[in-house]
């Protein structure tokens, strides 16, 4: 029932967009400058009256609470909000017209002032201040424009070449400016009201971003359901203004934010956090905007929810990081190292070291097929080996040093019987290295003296002098 009621509104609204444009091009097409009345219409019109009539009647009335138990569709506030929400934008795109209007009759007495004020309202303000003056130091300014901007224009209007205007146009002129600023004023009137029902149209999306910034969006976005519709990255931009610095510093401007600025927690956002705030606040707003346009949460509960979230969020990112702890040294290892060292482990290593012949075995020469055991690579492959030369496998095997201590450790010991010379003395003994060896028990005796003759000094050897030649 919700879902048809809704549709229906928003054919009905289109429906009604689709004439007005079609008026409004109609209009264009066979627009006459020389008429203010062939250019707006829509004050003249019994739409624009009646709808006006009745929000008038309803401000001066109040909010009626007895009305509140009915279903939102059977509310008679509810239709006349929707079609303040149109009349709304009705009234925007009429302030366009007539402001392309003064700026057209303008343009011969201040052609730079449209370049200086781009917003229509404060455009017809400045004009109907400044009137057919030339010297606009006799004009005050003051209130309608920021004052950077009012040194710009009276430097300019200084040196502007425009003419004043005949008293006929400047008539039309003012008159347009007079309907602009009457246009803005009904404009604000239906805002005020749709601001006092909020509370009850909208009670989530009022939480978030006040009455006043929930009227002012939906007023913007054509209604509820078409504020509900849209993404949060074009509620972000609802009723955000052309800058105009004239040359000013950029450092304090705020780009690309509308009424989601008037808010109360983008304004107590630290100024470097607030466009953070306000891509936050745009989303927020928008999930609001769908709970209430299906009356999902009448009491507002989600939207006091969504507000405690942005508030965590904003405080969340007003905390300084923390603080670096210094990195502590790591647990001394209690138990002893497996790692050895000394003669040991090195005769160890050295035992079981990889030879030269398993490391050219490992090696394979680029460009060079490896010899293989079986022949056409099957089998074990040589590597390096026996590559060098004729081709062959040739590999010399050296001694290594402990083999080479061994055995000469073995060669200075006696094998066989204890030197004494007796019929049971044998030649043979047995050694690890060269296995059955064939020695003379008495030759190492004889062959070594006693005390240190017999390793450093010649028992029949003399000194001898050498001459020098």
């Amino acid at each position: 029932m919700f879902i048809s009621f809704f549709q229906e509104e928003e054919n009905n609204d289109v429906a009604n967009m689709e004439e007005d444009i079609d008026g409004d091009l109609a209009d264009i097409e066979t627009l006459n400058y020389e008429d203010l009345d062939s250019v707006s219409k829509l004050q003249k019109s019994q739409r624009y009256i009646d709808i006006m009539q009745k929000v008038e009647d309803a401000l001066e009335k109040g909010s009626d609470i007895s009305n509140q138990g009915l279903v939102l569709e059977d509310d008679p506030e509810y239709q006349l909000i929707v079609d303040c929400n149109g009349l709304s934008v009705d009234i925007e795109n009429e302030i366009v017209i007539i402001h392309n209007f003064i700026r057209d009759k303008y343009r011969l007495k201040f052609p730079e002032l449209e370049s200086l004020v781009h917003h229509p309202i404060d455009y017809a303000r400045v004009v109907k201040k400044i009137g057919n003056e030339m010297d606009l130091t006799l004009v005050d300014l003051e209130g309608l424009l920021p004052s950077a901007i009012i040194m710009v224009v009276s430097v300019t209007a200084s040196t502007t070449s425009g003419k004043p205007l005949p008293e006929d146009v400047l008539q039309k002129t003012i008159d347009a400016c007079d309907r602009a600023l009457a246009l803005d004023t009904a404009k604000k009137k239906v805002l005020d009201f749709v601001e006092s029902r909020m509370g009850y149209i909208a009670p989530n999306l009022s939480t978030i971003v006040g009455s006043a910034v929930a009227a002012k969006l939906m007023g913007t976005a054509g209604g509820l359901s078409a504020l509900a519709k849209m993404p949060a990255c074009n509620v972000q931009l609802l009723g955000a203004k052309k800058k105009t610095l004239a040359g000013f510093s950029t450092a304090t401007s705020q780009f690309r934010v509308g009424y989601i600025e008037q808010t109360e927690i983008f304004q107590t956002t630290p100024p470097a956090l607030r466009s953070r705030a306000c891509r936050l606040l745009a989303s927020k707003a928008t999930l609001a905007a769908r709970i209430d346009s299906t009356r999902g949460d009448p009491l507002g509960n989600a939207g006091k929810t969504l507000k405690e979230e942005i508030h965590k969020k904003i405080e969340k990112w007003q905390e300084p990081p923390p603080a670096k702890q210094p990195k502590p040294l790591p647990v001394p290892d209690s138990e002893p190292k497996k790692k050895r060292g000394g003669r040991r482990l090195r005769k160890m290593k050295e035992r079981y070291a990889i030879t030269d012949m398993r490391k050219l075995a490992n090696r394979m020469q680029f460009g060079v097929p490896e010899e293989s055991s079986l022949g056409d690579g099957l089998g074990e492959g040589y590597g390096m080996l026996g590559q060098a030369g004729s081709g062959k496998l040739r590999v010399s095997i050296g001694q290594s040093k402990l083999a080479a201590k061994v055995a000469k450790k073995f060669k200075e010991k006696n094998y066989g019987s204890s030197g004494a010379t007796s019929g049971l003395t044998s030649s043979l003994a047995f050694t690890p290295v060269q296995g059955i060896e064939l020695t003379n028990p008495q030759a190492h005796a004889h062959q070594l003296g006693s005390g240190t003759q017999s390793t450093y000094f010649s028992e029949t050897g003399t000194f001898s002098k050498i001459k020098r030649t």
